[in-house]
């Protein structure tokens, strides 16, 4: 396979090509690339692309892992089914 097309995004099915046309675009940080390609926005959450995206970046822009902006965090970091909000919004004595 080659390089271009390895997926670094499986849940939203994107392309290092992708990632890079982004980047040379001007996208600069993990969640700006998220934001234009809803990279890290699948069922992983990112777990899976977030290091392969910042990666990326650190790559192109010569600059060391550490200083790559990691994404923002918003709850819930992991999915969690319907039922168990439901029993939370019962148990919290909600009034109808």
């Amino acid at each position: 396979m080659d390089d271009k097309n390895t997926i670094l995004c499986r849940c939203e099915d994107l392309t290092r090509e992708a990632i890079l046309d982004c980047i040379k675009a001007g996208y600069c940080t993990i969640d700006e690339i998220k934001r234009v390609t809803r990279a890290g926005m699948g069922p992983c959450q990112g777990r899976t692309c977030r290091m392969l995206i910042a990666q990326e970046l650190s790559s192109y822009y010569g600059i060391p892992m550490e200083e790559v902006l990691m994404t923002t965090f918003r709850p819930p970091t992991k999915p969690i089914s319907m039922g168990v909000l439901a029993d939370a919004y019962e148990e919290g004595g909600a009034e109808e």
